[in-house]
């Protein structure tokens, strides 16, 4: 049996997220609902965002007067919204304990399944990728999505042995990257661990999908609205880092696009703190995902939304 799903920095989050009764709250990543939950016992209203089909199971008994679950991506927020301002955005990214534990995801390198990694039900799976892409494809995925050094060594493994047999199971990729990597030689994380990220980040688009995301929420959020985004690791991090501090005026360069300085466009967020909060030393203890967890807020000012870059 699978441990219950625990939200990270749930304590964190809503603090600085500080729903209060009769507001609307977006919960861009509902997964098993524990933000959600937490967000409704204030009386706050909640529309949540998933692009996995199954999460629908756990939004039963959810009161329908104040809550509605949307199947789609959280870049739509925007789109779904219709117009209307939201008082808080919270998004939880990352691949939830839930995916991990179900085997026919394909998400985890410890038990055995489909290679599929799709956190939605449509588009091309880590199978399709990994049995069609070329080397060069291959290895530049795995370096900057999954930071994984040895890339090109993994990207020529994987061709090898595709050419004598496609890969379909995710203890078989595993195993080829492991032997590819020299074995685990007291290693303290299993060796296909970054491959498995690159291909997961690379088969769900997720960074392309961070950022449309963050745009979604400057333009939902009304003044005064709080963004909270909890992320697991540095590839999510600079991004979300990147954003808030360009959009609070921080960031020293600018393009023409978007300039930064005199006579360019007022700040539209202000940090509410400086740098990420990270988890608590006694959750970190009991919950192994919120070890790398960091949590960055800020709250939506009056200006107008950023024109975006070309």
């Amino acid at each position: 049996m699978s441990a219950p799903h625990v939200p990270v920095m749930l304590s964190e989050v809503l603090a600085r997220l500080a729903p209060a009764p009769g507001e609307l709250i977006i919960d861009g990543t509902f997964g098993a609902g524990g933000y959600t939950r937490a967000i409704l016992e204030t009386g706050a209203k909640v529309v949540a965002f998933d692009r996995d089909p199954r999460v629908k199971i756990h939004a039963e008994g959810l009161p329908a007067d104040r809550f509605r679950l949307v199947e789609a991506r959280f870049s739509e927020m925007a789109t779904e919204l219709g117009g209307a301002a939201a008082d808080g955005v919270a998004l939880d990214l990352g691949v939830s304990s839930m995916q991990f534990d179900e085997a026919d995801r394909g998400f985890s390198l410890m038990r055995d399944g489909p290679l599929d990694m799709r956190m939605g039900a449509d588009g091309p799976t880590a199978a399709d990728l990994v049995n069609t892409a070329e080397a060069e494809e291959l290895a530049r995925i795995l370096f900057f999505y999954g930071e994984e050094r040895e890339s090109r060594r993994v990207a020529r493994a994987i061709i090898r042995r595709r050419e004598q047999a496609l890969f379909e199971r995710t203890l078989d990729l595993a195993e080829v990257v492991e032997r590819a990597l020299g074995g685990r030689r007291g290693a303290r994380i299993h060796p296909a661990t970054r491959t498995f990220q690159g291909l997961r980040i690379a088969v769900n688009e997720e960074l392309s999908e961070l950022e449309a995301g963050l745009t979604a929420a400057e333009r939902v959020l009304k003044a005064g609205g709080r963004l909270c985004v909890v992320t697991f690791h540095s590839l999510e991090d600079r991004i979300v880092k990147a954003f808030l501090g360009e959009r609070a005026g921080r960031t020293p360069g600018g393009s023409r696009h978007a300039p930064v300085g005199p006579g360019g466009p007022p700040p539209s967020f202000r940090l509410m703190f400086n740098g990420a909060e990270a988890a608590s030393d006694a959750e970190a203890a009991v919950n192994p995902r919120a070890r790398s967890a960091k949590l960055r807020a800020a709250i939506r000012t009056d200006a107008p939304v950023w024109r975006a870059a070309a």
